[in-house]
């Protein structure tokens, strides 16, 4: 009898066949990340097997080169420099942000209705000036002759700074480069960290009083396990925008930054295909930095899905 049963309902789904709503419903945002996202990486990928450039462009066939493109791009000694300069910069910067904003975050916890709001509001005013007019406004602030920090700096030591200039040492660029992202990334992290931290349970947080914790202790122990997830989602994306930053280190490079001593790998990789005309390099370099970022991806997402198991 259940033999009969398990047959006739299967018999039913097969008539029923394949259900095209859940596929009808995902055409469209399918459609758009096709065209947007998976077309242009997929043109990435085999352009790095090519040899294309400026006669490509005109119209000219591109002949497949293998992985020669793979093997030039890690070879050169300017590739490796900026990676590991984009690397460092990177660790800094996903660093600060995930510290910085975690403390506004808890910040925001204790303090009343009103300077919350405030806070908020200052933090939302960062958070929306476009990174290009972020660069833009950094650029006069550093200016050599009228900038805010020179005048500043020569009013209070008494020595005159005026004419110096704080971008054309690498050191002093990506000192400012940092502050710039850094500043504009912390309102992010902190009001996704102050949503994950006021949805812990007050039950938790009570029994942490009751257990005299401290806020050490009440912070990694007992909050931070409930928010784990929220951080690591947190910290991928952190790596990620670092990784590709692009308008703030351009926008500072034509303010008086050196392009051959400050490039990140995104303007590198840029340079390549704009200036130097080799896009098969460029693209070939694309696709490292895309491995790398999916693999940095994948494996917060692996112990993510590891630990929700």
């Amino acid at each position: 009898m259940a033999s009969i049963t398990v047959s006739a309902d299967t018999s039913k789904r097969q008539r029923k066949g394949f259900n095209w709503t859940p596929l009808i419903l995902l055409a469209p945002a399918l459609l758009f990340f096709g065209v947007l996202s998976a077309y242009p990486i997929v043109r990435m990928a085999i352009n790095s097997f090519q040899k294309y450039g400026r006669a490509q462009l005109m119209g000219a066939p591109p002949a497949w080169v293998g992985g020669s493109n793979y093997v030039e791009a890690i070879s050169r000694s300017s590739f490796l420099m900026v990676f590991l300069r984009t690397f460092t910069f990177m660790v800094v910067t996903v660093v600060l942000t995930i510290v910085l904003g975690t403390l506004l975050a808890m910040l925001m916890m204790q303090l009343n209705k009103f300077f919350r709001l405030f806070l908020s509001v200052a933090l939302l005013l960062a958070w929306a000036i476009p990174p290009l007019t972020s660069g833009i406004v950094w650029g006069w602030i550093l200016n050599s002759n009228y900038g805010v920090i020179n005048y500043i700096l020569t009013k209070v030591t008494g020595q005159n700074w005026l004419g110096h200039q704080w971008l054309i040492n690498p050191v002093g660029f990506y000192g400012v480069l940092v502050v710039m992202v850094v500043w504009g990334a912390v309102p992010f992290i902190a009001f996704t960290s102050y949503a994950a931290l006021s949805g812990i349970p007050t039950e938790v947080k009570e029994a942490a009083s009751i257990d005299q914790a401290g806020p050490a202790k009440r912070f990694f122990l007992i909050e931070l396990p409930y928010v784990r997830s929220v951080f690591i989602v947190l910290i991928v994306l952190s790596v990620i925008w670092d990784l590709t930053v692009f308008t703030q280190v351009v926008a500072l490079q034509q303010v008086g930054g050196i392009a051959d001593e400050t490039s990140t790998l995104g303007t590198w990789i840029y340079t390549q295909g704009s200036a130097s005309g080799n896009i098969g390099l460029s693209a070939a370099a694309s696709v490292i930095m895309l491995v790398i970022m999916l693999a940095i991806s994948v494996s917060y997402v692996r112990q993510t899905l590891n630990e929700g198991n």
